[in-house]
């Protein structure tokens, strides 16, 4: 990783600590997020994986009138760090740990990889 692409990676790590804070007082069922970017092809391959504790609590989410809060939460930090994505609905991914213990025995490295 190259020292710029590292300054973007740390600088994304805390606006998306804000947004995952922000996220778990707010959102019931929420429990964490990350990112995936290759910095080869950034800012159009970042991509932003929001997890909840079970698909119930994430369906639940997604049909409720607050389904675009992350998103809007996340539009604001990365707006604060100059990104700017065409669709950003389309560099978000939702996912639960019900489904990573199911299909990948809560191995999230091998999940996400």
């Amino acid at each position: 990783m190259r020292k710029t692409d590292k300054k973007i990676d740390n600088e994304l790590r805390l606006k998306l600590t804000d947004v995952c804070e922000q996220g778990l007082k707010d959102i019931a069922g929420f429990q964490w997020l990350t990112h995936l970017v290759n910095y080869d092809d950034y800012p159009n391959s970042l991509m932003v994986v929001c997890v909840f504790d079970t698909n119930e609590n994430l369906k639940n989410y997604l049909q409720s009138d607050d389904s675009q809060a992350l998103i809007s939460l996340i539009e604001a930090e990365f707006k604060t760090m100059d990104i700017k994505l065409k669709r950003l609905g389309d560099h978000i991914a939702y996912d639960s740990e019900e489904n990573c213990n199911q299909y990948h025995n809560g191995n999230w490295a091998l999940r996400l990889g």
